[in-house]
Formats: C-alpha cells, sequence, structure tokens
C-alpha cells in the first residue's frame, strides 16, 4: 500500500530534496546490495563497457570467476562485450554444446579471422589453419607421428634426457635441500625434449646451471600476451597497434627473436646431415609436395616448426606441474603408483619398456584426472561462420565469439557428480581394474572431432615416462607457505612457479639406470 509523501518526516525528506548526492548513496548502495547477493554474481551489463568491469574485476581468479558464473547460469553464459570490441562472447562449458561445435556441425566453426589475428604468431600453422591448408597440414603430421620409427626416436630421446640432465639435477637439488620452482625444471625439460624432437637439437636448457634462453623466454611472452588479447577491448589494441606500445610492442620483439631462432635452428639442421628421424628432417625434404618456393617455404618450415614447439613444450609442461602438485596433496595416490611401478617393472621402475607404461592403468589413471581437473589448455575459443544455434538454445552468429571453458567443465556436478572437485583417480578405472573411457566432448584436454590432438597416445607416455623416473626416485613436496594460483595465460601455468623441495625416496639405491 502506497502512503502521501506528506507522512514522511520532515528531517528525512529534506536532505532528499535538497541533497541529489544523498540520492545517488542510496542508489548506489541497493545496487551494491543486488550484487552482492547470489544470484547477482552472474556480471552486469554496463552501458559502452558492457560487461568489461566484471571481467577485470575477477582478472587475478578468472578461471574460477568463469565457472561460477557457469555453474549459476546453466553451463552457458552470453557475456556482452564492449562497444567496439569482437561482439558479444558465449561462454559454455556443456558438453551437448562442444559437441555440436566440435563435431555434429564442426564445418561451420572454423577457427577463423579474429582466431588468426589473435594469434598471429603462429602464423599459418596447423593450430590457425583451415580449409585445405589444415587438412594438408594434419595428413602430413598424421603421417610423421604414426610412424614406428618417429614415435621410437621420441621415446630413446625423452629417455635419454631423463637420464643425462633431470634425474642428474633433481639428484643435485635433493643433496641442497632447498626449495626450487619445479615448473620451471619442467619448462626446461620439455624445451629440451620438444627441440630434439622437432629440430633433431638438444638446447641443453635443462642444466644445474638454469641458463637462460631467449628463445623460450620469447614463447613466455607471448603466451601472456595471447591471453591478453582475448580480454583487452579490440579499439585499444587497435590503438596499440597503430602507436606500436604495450602489448603489441612486446610482442612484436617476442616474434623477432623467435624467428631468428627457428632460423638459426634450420641453419644448423640443413648444415647436419638429412638423415634424421625428427620432424624438421621429414619437412625440409616436402618442398614440392608443399608447393612452396623460396620465402613462402621458409616460412612454412618456420610456422610448422613454431606450432609443434608450442605444442609439446607447454602442454606437457603445464600437465606435469600440475600433476606433482596434486601428488604432493595426495601421498595416498603417490604410494599406490609407487607400487604399481614396482609391480610391472620390477628390474628398473624409474625406466619402464613402453609395454610395461601401457600396463599401468592407474597412473593412467592418476594422469587423465589430473589433465581433468587441470587442461593445459584451459579454454577453446571458436567462431561461427554461419548463423546456429547451440543444443543450449543459446543463438550464435559471426559477430559472437564462443568460448568453451575446459577448467569449468571439470567442476561441474551436473558434468562429473558431486566428488567433481576432488582429486580420484578411480573415477576413471572401471570394476574389472581397466580405463573407463570418456567420451572427448566431456573430457576435451585432447581437444575433440576433427580436430582431436594427433600426438595424444604420445603425449601420455611421455607423462608416464617422467612420472616414473621421477616419482620411483624421489619424493616431491610443494612449500608449506607456498600459495598455489593459475597464471593469466592461454596455457595453465601456476603463478610464480611451483615452489618444491625434493628427497630422495627409501628404497632409491634399488633402482637401475
Amino acid at each position: 500500500m502506497a502512503f502521501p509523501l506528506s507522512w514522511v518526516p520532515r528531517t528525512l525528506l529534506s536532505p532528499i530534496q535538497n541533497y541529489p548526492e544523498f540520492l545517488l548513496a542510496i542508489a548506489c548502495f541497493l545496487i551494491l546490495s543486488r550484487l552482492s547477493s547470489r544470484q547477482s554474481r552472474l556480471p552486469v551489463t554496463w552501458p559502452v563497457v558492457g560487461m568489461l568491469p566484471s571481467v577485470l574485476g575477477n582478472c587475478d581468479r578468472l578461471h574460477d570467476w568463469i565457472t561460477d558464473v557457469l555453474r549459476l547460469s546453466g553451463c552457458t553464459f552470453v557475456l556482452k562485450g564492449p562497444w567496439s570490441s569482437f561482439g558479444d562472447v558465449i561462454m559454455t562449458c556443456d558438453p551437448a554444446n562442444v559437441n555440436h561445435v566440435f563435431t555434429a556441425n564442426f564445418a561451420n566453426y572454423p577457427k577463423g579471422g579474429d582466431f588468426a589475428k589473435i594469434f598471429g604468431v603462429l602464423g599459418n600453422g596447423i593450430f590457425n589453419a583451415d580449409g585445405k591448408s589444415w587438412a594438408f597440414q594434419r595428413k602430413k603430421a598424421h603421417g610423421l607421428i604414426a610412424s614406428p620409427k618417429f614415435r621410437e626416436f621420441v621415446a630413446n630421446s625423452t629417455r635419454d634426457k631423463l637420464e643425462s640432465s633431470l634425474i642428474p639435477l633433481l639428484d643435485h637439488l635433493s643433496h641442497e635441500g632447498k626449495e626450487f620452482d619445479l615448473q620451471d625444471v619442467f619448462l626446461r625439460l620439455t624445451f629440451d625434449t620438444t627441440a630434439m624432437f622437432v629440430f633433431g637439437i638438444d638446447p641443453g636448457c635443462l642444466s644445474i646451471e638454469f641458463p637462460t634462453l631467449a628463445f623460450a623466454k620469447a614463447m613466455d611472452d607471448a603466451e601472456e600476451i595471447l591471453f591478453y588479447r582475448h580480454i583487452a577491448p579490440k579499439g585499444w589494441q587497435n590503438i596499440e597497434k597503430r602507436f606500436n606500445f604495450g602489448h603489441h610492442k612486446k610482442m612484436e620483439r617476442a616474434k623477432k627473436v623467435i624467428d631468428k631462432c627457428i632460423a638459426q635452428y634450420i641453419s644448423i639442421k640443413r648444415k647436419l646431415t638429412n638423415d634424421g628421424d625428427d620432424l624438421l628432417t621429414s619437412y625440409l625434404d616436402c618442398q614440392a609436395e608443399v608447393g612452396k618456393d623460396g620465402a613462402a617455404f621458409e616460412n612454412f618450415l618456420r610456422d610448422t616448426a613454431f606450432n609443434f614447439m608450442v605444442a609439446g613444450r607447454d602442454t606437457t609442461s603445464s600437465a606435469l606441474t600440475w600433476f606433482f602438485y596434486l601428488l604432493s596433496k595426495n601421498p595416498h595416490v603417490e604410494a599406490k603408483i609407487v607400487q604399481e611401478l614396482k609391480l610391472h617393472a620390477p628390474k628398473n621402475p624409474s625406466f619402464p619398456s613402453s609395454t610395461q607404461l601401457r600396463e599401468m592403468t592407474y597412473l593412467h589413471a592418476a594422469l587423465c584426472e589430473s589433465l581433468r581437473l587441470y587442461p593445459p589448455v584451459p579454454f577453446e575459443h571458436k567462431e561461427a561462420s554461419s548463423h546456429d544455434v547451440l543444443p543450449s538454445g543459446i543463438e550464435i552468429s559471426p559477430r559472437r565469439r564462443l568460448l568453451l571453458s575446459l577448467y569449468a567443465m571439470a567442476r561441474v556436478e551436473g558434468i562429473w557428480g558431486k566428488d567433481c572437485m576432488e582429486f580420484k583417480p578411480e573415477r576413471w578405472l572401471s570394476e574389472s581394474g581397466r580405463i573407463r573411457h570418456e567420451p572427448s566432448y566431456k573430457f576435451l584436454t585432447f581437444n575433440s572431432g576433427p580436430r582431436t590432438c594427433l600426438g595424444k597416445d604420445m603425449a601420455m607416455m611421455q607423462l608416464k615416462a617422467v612420472a616414473a623416473a621421477m616419482v620411483s626416485r624421489f619424493q616431491i613436496r610443494v612449500a608449506n607457505d607456498f600459495v598455489v594460483k593459475p597464471k593469466l595465460s592461454i596455457i595453465l601455468h601456476m603463478k610464480g612457479g611451483l615452489k618444491v623441495t625434493v628427497k630422495k625416496r627409501e628404497g632409491y639405491s634399488g633402482f637401475h639406470i
């Protein structure tokens, strides 16, 4: 029931009439009250800037914020972009939407022009390519990766690196007893191994001296900027480009270093014998097949090499970092892995054969569970070439980008159950002890549909090999006061690295290299 204004005491009415700031304060209070309620955790759309303030205000916990928003909105949410931006962003972690985009209607969701602009540093490599270019590159890469000769080369190179570099380094660090950054160690390990796979050259990044490599540093800088390009307004990015400052200038600087280093590696490779099992040796002989001459072929080699460097170095190092973090927090899982290593490789638990690694289902399950909770690529970016409607009912057009959150998908009860937040390798094991299959549109770590990762099996074998070598010999423990937080990057690295200590495991002397 309404009441006349005359009923309001003059002592209360006077501030309202004479001081408009009082009204503004009341309005702000009501807005803030609404924002603090549970449902209002969904972003608010503001004039001109859209929902950008909500994004920027949650940058320090962006992946968890996206997870909260998708939980509240039923797994799909329309994020309103600012004026002069790429347009609205459809955020989703709905498996039905994922299956629709990656498989059922794959042809309508190419990487697209906006993706190519954001990831320009990748050139025309396989991650940026669409259509015939993508089909050719995938066929060529599949032929190489599927060959038994290349797989044997990868397995042998990985073992050599573990024996000659990683194990001696960890042994040295265990004697020192000091804290160190395990993420940095893994980045160095995977940089060296991937360079060996791609170029047939070991850069020697992983050593006791911890040398600084310009190539590796430039890759780190580029990945941080790629993440920035996903959230910064398009207009501002254009200004940075026009006047060559800020993130644009930093990216150009990183790209020059990357191009120079790759050119040097290619030059070195050409001076060596062409008899090699690495990727570059295979591609150097395919100029006629590629159909490019001179500078165009050199650009093709550069883009191909860099795309594979990013795929091999960053995803694997991220996966290993989070895996050992979770093992440190779950010693019962670590103990089961040690038992399995001794059971299937009793003579040499540190370096099981490929056959023995395949038999280790619990180790495989633990790695899958780690990859589920902390996917190395935490989100996928898509755009539609023509109008479409997702299974969730949201309309898609070329003016709307699609952001699929793998990180959020792992944390939704409706997808993985009430225990979705737990590190539980057993969820991947059947009653008979075999690996339980989960559809790729639910477990998207290795992508889904026609773009499913070609190196999936090889990557899992490499992860198992590193885990076996380390878990059998050492105990890794996270520093007590260390706060783990995802870094703002297109790869799910840890902010500030992973501070740990290492000590030899009991019974270490019984293992043989």
